[in-house]
C-alpha cells in the first residue's frame, strides 16, 4: 500500500489486513496467534496461519491499553483503563487471575512481566493471601471524573450492569499498598521494558524500564529478596518531550517521543549517542527486527531505519494514528504487524527468515526458480496475487495481450518448476491453452498412471464503472481472512493450488505418477475452439487414467463439498426480422401490420407452460427417473444444511429446490432486444431473444437443439406473418454425471476428510444404487405462487468469518456428531450442480477417463460478481488436498 511518503525503494509487502469496528491500541503474538486489545475492551485473537479470527473476548470494561504474551509460561497479559491487569492462558484462552491495586492508579497504560521473579505479583502465593475486600475493587470504588459530585452535591447514580462480570471469571488479586509505587513519574508511565539479566546484556542484573510523559527514562533495579520491588539505578533525561515508547535492541535503547525523534541511548553508558529527526508528529510506537529499526508515528506513516540510522522505507500503514506495532516470525516469515485507530491490523513481510533449509527463490514477475527446493505458503500468495494483476478477460478483444501474457507467465510458473510445457492453440482469434506435464518417478517396469487437471485462467469483465469493488478487481488484497480479486476463486486460485501441489510433491521426490495440466483461456466464452486444439494434440497429451477439474463452490461457507454432476446447456439467439424499416407506432401501427416484437413474443410463449414445464415435444422423454436412493441423499443434503441454520427454512422444501436446480431441466429467456432505440414509439424493424435451456444427464445437446429448431419453426409458420425467422446457436455443454463410488471420487473423500475432517452426520448414497429408469413424468417442482429458492439463500448473504485455528478452522456439523479422536472432522457432501462446464464431458468420452470435481470455494465467494473472493484456509486446504490425491490416486 503506498501513498504521497512513499520513497522509490519498496516498501514491505502487504500480507493481509484484518479490520474491526474499534481501534487497534495493543499488538502482542504467541504460538501462532495474534492478539490484539481493542478501544472497546475486547481481546481479539487471529490466526497467523489463515489470519480468521480465532476468538473476541470482553477481557477489559474500558479499553484494552497493553497486551504482553509470556511466552515460556504461555500467558497474557493484558491492562486497560479500568484500571486492572487481566492474566490469561493463551492455550486455551482462558482467563486467570484478575490483579487489581487498592489505591488509584488509573489506567495502565503498560505491563511488564518477569517469569523469574513474578514481578507486579507474586503469583506463586496468591493462596497465602486474604480474600480480596471487593468494596475496593477499581469497578466499585468512585471514579475521580465519572463519579464527580453534579449539582447540587450528590453524584449520579451508577446503572447496575449484571451483564458485566468484575473479574471475568478469573481468580481476583489485590496488590498490597506496600507493592506500589507512587509517583515513579512526574506524569503518565506510558511504556515498560525487562532488559538485563544475560551476559551480553549491560546489566548483570535483570532491569526494568520505563518511559513517562515527564520526559524522563528510567533504570529500576529489581530486589530478587522482596518478590520483586523496585528502586531507581538510572534516570536518562534529554528533553521534555513524553517518552511514548521504548525498544530494546542489544545494549542500545529506542524510544519515542512526542514531536518525532527517536533518541538512541547506550546502556553501557546510559549515554545519549544518537538523535533521529524520524516524523514530524508523535512516534507513538517503535519496534526492532531483522536488524532494522521501524518507528509508527500519528500520521499513520512507517519509517524503516537501517542499523546506520539511515532510512529505508516510509510508507503509509493506515489512515490515520499507528498505537501499535511488533515484529515476529512465524513458519520462518518475518513480519511487521501494525495496528491503529482506523480499527485495522496489518501484516507486513519484511523478510524469511534463513534457515538451514534451502527454499525455492522468486523473480520479480512472481515464478519460482528452485523447484528442487522448500515450497512456501507465502509464494503461492505472491504467484496469484501476479495472476490476478493480468486482466485475462477473454470475451474483451482489448484484453487479448493481456490474455496472451497471462498464459506465458502460466508456463514459465510450469517451466520454473521442471515442468515440460507448450501452447496449444487453436485459432488466430482464440487464447492458447497452455499444456504441462510434471513426469513421476513411477516403478520400475511399469507405465506410469496419468492424471489430467483441467481449469482456465480467463475471467470474466470486472468493470467497476459504479465502484462496487472495495478496491482494484486486478490487484489482490487479503482482508479478515479472504482473498479479494477478480478470477481469485475463478480459476485462477484453485489452478494455482493444484500446481503448487504437483510442485510440492517434486521437492520432496514423492510424485510418483504424470500429471498433465490443460489450463484454457476460453472457458469464460464456452471454451471456443478448445476441443479443436484437444483432438489435435492427443498425441503430445498422451493417455490419461483420471481427470480432476475444481471449478465451483461448496453449498454453504462451511461444509466441504464433492461434485458428481452437472447439467449441461444449450444458447440460442432467436430473432425476427421484418422487411419494413422502423416505423413510427402512431403513423403506421396498425393490427393488421406484421410486427416483429409480436412474432417474437408469440414464439417465446409457446416455449413453456404457466407451471415452467418446457413444452419442446419428446424433451423430458430420456430425462433419468428420480430413484429412491437419490431422494434420500437430497433427504439428507437438506437436514444437514437446516440443522446447521434452521434459518434455511423447511428441509423438505430445500430437498425440492435443489432437485430443480440440479437435476430438473430448464429454460430461461436472458434478454429481448430491438432495433429501435429504447423508450420510443417505434416498431421495430428486428426483435431478437436469448434464451439458455439446461440439460441434465441423460439428454444430449443435438437432440435438444433440433427439438427446439422445429417447435419454433412451426409455431412461426402457424403464425402467418410475413416477416422471417433465423435461429442460430451459440455455445453448448454436454451435461455430466461421474460415480462418486469410483477410485478417483474415493481417493477425494479420503483426501477432504485428512485434510478438512469426517461430517458429524451419515451420508446417504448421492447416486442410484441400480440403473435408472427413463422419467415418464416430469412435474415441476414450484408453481406461480412459490418463490424457489437460490444459492444466495444458502449462505443466508453471509460475510462472516469463519472461526478457525492454526490446526482446524472448522467445527463439528450436522444432527449426529461421530465419535471419534477427530471430533472436529468430517466428511464431504457429494453434491450435483446447475451450472455447465463445456470440457468435462468432453474430456471423458475423448480420454475414456473418468472426471471428478472438487469444489475449493465458498458459497459466497461471489464468482462472476463484485467483490469476488476466496478464504485463505480455502486456498491452502485445497492444495493440501490435491497434493495427496495426486499422491495416493495411482496407488490405489
Amino acid at each position: 500500500m503506498g501513498g504521497p511518503y512513499e520513497t522509490a525503494q519498496d516498501h514491505p509487502t502487504l500480507f493481509h489486513r484484518v479490520k474491526n469496528e474499534k481501534s487497534i491500541l495493543a499488538l502482542a503474538v504467541s504460538d501462532g496467534r495474534l492478539f490484539a486489545g481493542t478501544q472497546a475492551g475486547d481481546i481479539l485473537v487471529w490466526s497467523l496461519d489463515t489470519y480468521e479470527r480465532i476468538e473476541s473476548i470482553k477481557a477489559h470494561h474500558r479499553s484494552v491499553l497493553s497486551l504482553y504474551a509470556a511466552k515460556d509460561v504461555n500467558l497474557l497479559f493484558s491492562s486497560g483503563g479500568d484500571a486492572i491487569v487481566n492474566v490469561w492462558c493463551t492455550n486455551i484462552l482462558s482467563p486467570l487471575y484478575s490483579i487489581y491495586s487498592t489505591y488509584d492508579v488509573g489506567d495502565v497504560f503498560c505491563v511488564a512481566y518477569s517469569a523469574s521473579l513474578e514481578t507486579w505479583y507474586d503469583l506463586s502465593d496468591k493462596d497465602k493471601r486474604p480474600v480480596p475486600d471487593l468494596s475496593r475493587h477499581p469497578l466499585n470504588r468512585n471514579h475521580r471524573f465519572f463519579d464527580s459530585k453534579g449539582p447540587g452535591g450528590a453524584p449520579t447514580p451508577r446503572p447496575a450492569s449484571a451483564s458485566e462480570p468484575r473479574s471475568h471469571n478469573g481468580k481476583q488479586l489485590e496488590i498490597d499498598s506496600k507493592d506500589v509505587l507512587q509517583y515513579a513519574h512526574n506524569g503518565y508511565t506510558y511504556c515498560m521494558i525487562l532488559a538485563g539479566g544475560s551476559e551480553e546484556a549491560s546489566f548483570s542484573d535483570e532491569v526494568l524500564i520505563s518511559g513517562g510523559g515527564d520526559g524522563t527514562i528510567k533504570i529500576w533495579a529489581l530486589d530478587t529478596e522482596k518478590g520483586g520491588s523496585i528502586s531507581e539505578l538510572r534516570c536518562l533525561e534529554s528533553g521534555d518531550e513524553s517518552v511514548l515508547t521504548l525498544t530494546l535492541d542489544g545494549t542500545f535503547l529506542y524510544s519515542g517521543r512526542s514531536g518525532g525523534d527517536i533518541n538512541v541511548w547506550d546502556l553501557e553508558t546510559c549515554q545519549l549517542v544518537r538523535r533521529i529527526e524520524s516524523h514530524a508528529v508523535d512516534v507513538l510506537t517503535l519496534c526492532v527486527g531483522r536488524g532494522a529499526i521501524f518507528s509508527g508515528s500519528a500520521n499513520g506513516i512507517v519509517k524503516q531505519f537501517c542499523p546506520r540510522y539511515e532510512c529505508l522505507h516510509v510508507w503509509q500503514a493506515h489512515d490515520q494514528l499507528i498505537l501499535a506495532s511488533l515484529v515476529t516470525e512465524y513458519r520462518g516469515k518475518r513480519m511487521y504487524v501494525t495496528g491503529g485507530n482506523d480499527g485495522c491490523v496489518a501484516i507486513w513481510d519484511i523478510g524469511r527468515a534463513n534457515n538451514e533449509t534451502k527454499e525455492a527463490t522468486f523473480t520479480n514477475n512472481g515464478t519460482a526458480t528452485s523447484p528442487q527446493f522448500i515450497i512456501h505458503s507465502d509464494q503461492l500468495l505472491l504467484s496469484l496475487a501476479h495472476m490476478v494483476a493480468f486482466r485475462t478477460v477473454s470475451s474483451k478483444p482489448e484484453y487479448a495481450q493481456d490474455c496472451r501474457r497471462g498464459a506465458s507467465w502460466l508456463r514459465s510458473l510450469f517451466k520454473n518448476f521442471g515442468a515440460d510445457t507448450e501452447m496449444l492453440s487453436a485459432t488466430e482469434n482464440t487464447n492458447p491453452v497452455v499444456f504441462a506435464q510434471f513426469k513421476g518417478k513411477g516403478t520400475p517396469g511399469k507405465q506410469s498412471k496419468r492424471i489430467l487437471f483441467y481449469g482456465h485462467y480467463d475471467v470474466v469483465p470486472a468493470d467497476d464503472k459504479q465502484r462496487l469493488w472495495a478496491s482494484d478487481p486486478f490487484e489482490m488484497h487479503g482482508l479478515n481472512g479472504y482473498l479479494y480479486g477478480r478470477g481469485v476463486s475463478d480459476n485462477k486460485g484453485p489452478v494455482l493450488a493444484a500446481v503448487y501441489a504437483v510442485a510440492e510433491l517434486v521437492a520432496e521426490k514423492t510424485l510418483s505418477s504424470d500429471i498433465v495440466f490443460l489450463i484454457e483461456g476460453e472457458e469464460e466464452c464456452g471454451s471456443r475452439g478448445f476441443r479443436e486444439v484437444i483432438k489435435r494434440s492427443k498425441e503430445i497429451i498422451g493417455d490419461i487414467d483420471w481427470i480432476l477439474l475444481a471449478n465451483s463452490y461448496w453449498l454453504d461457507d462451511d461444509i466441504p463439498c464433492l461434485t458428481y454432476g452437472l447439467r449441461g446447456v444449450v444458447h440460442a439467439t432467436v430473432q425476427v426480422e421484418s422487411d419494413r424499416p422502423n416505423l413510427h407506432s402512431g403513423v403506421d401501427g396498425s393490427q393488421r401490420l406484421n410486427e416483429a416484437m409480436k412474432n417474437l413474443i408469440s414464439l417465446l410463449a409457446v416455449l413453456s407452460s404457466n407451471d415452467g414445464s418446457i413444452r419442446i415435444p419428446g424433451f423430458y422423454d430420456s430425462v433419468l427417473r428420480l430413484t429412491d436412493s437419490e431422494d434420500r441423499a437430497y433427504t439428507a443434503i437438506s437436514q444437514t444444511l437446516v440443522g446447521r441454520d434452521p434459518a434455511r427454512g423447511n428441509a423438505y422444501q430445500l430437498a425440492e429446490q435443489l432437485k430443480a436446480r440440479w437435476r430438473e431441466p430448464s429454460l430461461t429467456i436472458h434478454r429481448i432486444t430491438t432495433s429501435g432505440p429504447p423508450g420510443s414509439s417505434v416498431i421495430p424493424h428486428t426483435a431478437t431473444a436469448t434464451i439458455s435451456i439446461r440439460l441434465v444427464p441423460n439428454q444430449t445437446t443435438p437432440a435438444v437443439q433440433e427439438a427446439l429448431k422445429k417447435l419454433l419453426q412451426a409455431a412461426f409458420v402457424d403464425l402467418r406473418t410475413s416477416n422471417q425467422l433465423s435461429i442460430s446457436i451459440g455455445h453448448v455443454a454436454e451435461p455430466w454425471l461421474g460415480d462418486p463410488g469410483n477410485k478417483i471420487f474415493r481417493t477425494l473423500e479420503e483426501a477432504v476428510v485428512d485434510v478438512w475432517g469426517v461430517l458429524g452426520h451419515h451420508r446417504r448414497g448421492s447416486v442410484p444404487a441400480a440403473k435408472p429408469r427413463l422419467r415418464e413424468h416430469l412435474k415441476p417442482v414450484t408453481n406461480a405462487r412459490t418463490t424457489p429458492g437460490t444459492s444466495a439463500s444458502l449462505t443466508n448473504g453471509s460475510d462472516h468469518h469463519a472461526q478457525a485455528t492454526a490446526e482446524s478452522p472448522t467445527s463439528p456439523v450436522g444432527p449426529e456428531p461421530i465419535k471419534s479422536p477427530l471430533a472436529r472432522s468430517w466428511k464431504p457432501l457429494y453434491i450435483r450442480e446447475g451450472g455447465s462446464i463445456p470440457a468435462i464431458r468432453f474430456l471423458e468420452q475423448e480420454f475414456r477417463a473418468p472426471a471428478a470435481h472438487l469444489p475449493c470455494g465458498q458459497a459466497s465467494d461471489k464468482a462472476h460478481l463484485d467483490n469476488e473472493r476466496m478464504r485463505l484456509s480455502n486456498l491452502y486446504k485445497s492444495k493440501d488436498i490435491f497434493k495427496r490425491v495426486f499422491r495416493d490416486l495411482p496407488l490405489k
